[in-house]
């Protein structure tokens, strides 16, 4: 048994930092450490727990079986620390000097993030958000549940896990066509839809979607021509043949004006998308991570204001 007297648990956030980084550079970079030190404490770890702990590889460095079982203890406890300390301590924005990571997979993320920079430059100088606007997350819930995400705005909720959501706008999926399409003249039903061939975002999960406003669509038997990856792409093949397209509602204006396309007068019984602030329950208690979560709806609410929801 490890006698803990004998080890420096200021080792073991490091540790956390390159298991979940998967990078000693990474970490560094979390932890506002140099490199060399990052490696210093890691063979002080390697000497505690008699094992490499991590493997070097071409990119990084992939954790031993060891460092797993490690982690899995250990992720828990210093969450359970995290929350004690931030539970007593008084959050002021205006000196406080954070860190955050958010994921905003919602075509609008980049406008969305442009706006919660000028908010917290103003209200809170100090914090520092790194923004990921993939349309397609990788492991977005796994990152949001160890921590490396701090807040995701989505459409889709976690399955699994305790997360919490509140709804910060509600989007329609709608059927577009370029301008002078004959079909903006004929289709007036879903049904009219049926011969139609469609280019349309590649789907995000495998089966069903759990969102009715998208699942409704998707089992309407459309004729799914193409498939893209970028939303953009959907505006500029929609916009210069004579496929549709599926967008959503609070992208129309810019589909309008910058690419020719116009909205079709039919949409499924189930049309609603509400697009979701979704974080790990373990950060309910953080009064910074509180008040980021207000900031991000304001930002929200800034790109896509009430009258047009």
């Amino acid at each position: 048994m490890v006698n803990l007297r004998g080890v420096d648990l200021n080792l073991l956030p490091v540790f956390e930092a390159v298991y979940e980084q998967g990078s000693l550079s990474r970490a560094a970079e979390r932890l506002a450490m140099t490199q060399p030190a990052v490696s210093h404490a890691m063979t002080r770890l390697r000497g505690t727990f008699k094992d490499e702990l991590f493997i070097r590889r071409s990119r990084g460095v992939m954790p031993t079986p060891v460092a797993e079982m490690i982690y899995a203890k250990l992720r828990g406890a210093l969450g359970a620390v995290r929350e004690a300390v931030t539970e007593r301590a008084a959050f002021d924005p205006g000196t406080a000097e954070r860190k955050f990571a958010i994921s905003i997979a919602h075509p609008l993320g980049p406008m969305i993030a442009v706006r919660l920079r000028e908010r917290l430059a103003r209200a809170a100088p100090g914090l520092v958000v790194a923004f990921s606007t993939r349309s397609r997350p990788i492991e977005l819930e796994r990152g949001l549940r160890e921590g490396r995400v701090d807040a995701a705005v989505d459409w889709i909720v976690p399955a699994h896990g305790r997360f919490h959501h509140v709804t910060l706008f509600e989007d329609t999926v709608l059927a577009v066509a370029r301008q002078g399409h004959p079909a903006l003249r004929r289709v007036r039903s879903m049904k009219d839809l049926g011969n139609a061939s469609f280019v349309i975002l590649r789907p995000r999960i495998e089966g069903e979607n759990p969102v009715p406003g998208i699942r409704e669509w998707m089992q309407s038997r459309l004729d799914r021509a193409l498939e893209v990856s970028e939303l953009l792409e959907v505006f500029m093949v929609a916009g210069h043949s004579d496929l549709f397209g599926l967008i959503p509602r609070s992208m129309l204006k810019l589909a309008r004006e910058n690419f020719g396309l116009r909205e079709l007068p039919v949409r499924p019984h189930t049309a609603i998308v509400p697009i979701k602030l979704v974080w790990h329950e373990s950060r309910e208690a953080d009064q910074g991570h509180a008040f980021l979560r207000k900031q991000i709806g304001l930002a929200s609410g800034d790109i896509v204001p009430v009258r047009s929801r």
